[in-house]
């Protein structure tokens, strides 16, 4: 595959975007820019339940923990491919944003004018993890760019 030149890549750091992530910088060289895209799904909204979260102090703390906690994991996720860019002598941004993964990237796309975008397929059943699911078939059919889909890693 030629090299592209500016690369968007949606990636959340599980094993699956992790070989998305090695693609994007194995079809880079120095001078590519890779735009990193973290979607924080939107179902991280709904984790405010009442059950036993029973008064408004308590809610407004495990909201502050959630998004400290969630905070963090993005943290050391961008930092690691910030570091991996820079060693390559490759350009990086990060973009984070909330909602459907899907129409995020799709809003992404629309919102530059990138040569690529690199994801990793969706996990394997059986693996265990969150499934905020990427929906890969309207993602196709909505983008007007190559979208190269990385094969879920066998080790």
């Amino acid at each position: 595959m030629e090299r592209a030149r500016n690369i968007l890549l949606p990636s959340h750091g599980t094993v699956g975007a992790q070989a998305a992530e090695r693609m994007a910088f194995s079809l880079s060289m120095i001078g590519t820019s890779i735009h990193h895209l973290i979607v924080v799904p939107d179902l991280w909204k709904g984790m405010m339940g009442d059950d036993w979260l029973n008064n408004g102090i308590t809610r407004d703390r495990y909201a502050r923990y959630l998004e400290s906690e969630l905070g963090r994991e993005i943290e050391d996720h961008c930092e690691r491919v910030r570091t991996k860019a820079k060693e390559m002598g490759i350009y990086y941004s990060t973009r984070i944003v909330l909602g459907k993964p899907d129409k995020c990237l799709i809003e992404a796309c629309n919102d530059a004018d990138y040569d690529l975008v690199v994801i990793g397929s969706p996990r394997p059943k059986g693996v265990s993890g969150l499934r905020s699911r990427m929906a890969t078939e309207p993602l196709a059919k909505a983008l007007s760019l190559p979208l190269l889909i990385v094969p879920y890693p066998n080790d």
